[in-house]
């Protein structure tokens, strides 16, 4: 069996993907749907948080 292996970087989260994930949407309220360019950078470190935080499945191979 071949493991790929990831060259992402992954940050490490205290919170869960669901209160990251209510970072996010306040994030998108406070901007009124148009991000600045710090916004987006913000935007972006939560979303690689949100993805580490998130459960992984099991690959099926």
């Amino acid at each position: 069996m071949l493991h790929a292996m990831s060259t992402t970087v992954e940050t490490v989260s205290d919170r869960s993907a669901d209160e990251v994930n209510e970072a996010i949407r306040a994030l998108w309220l406070r901007s009124g749907g148009t991000l600045s360019v710090e916004q987006r950078e913000e935007y972006q470190r939560l979303v690689l948080e949100w993805a580490a935080a998130a459960p992984h499945p099991l690959d099926a191979d």
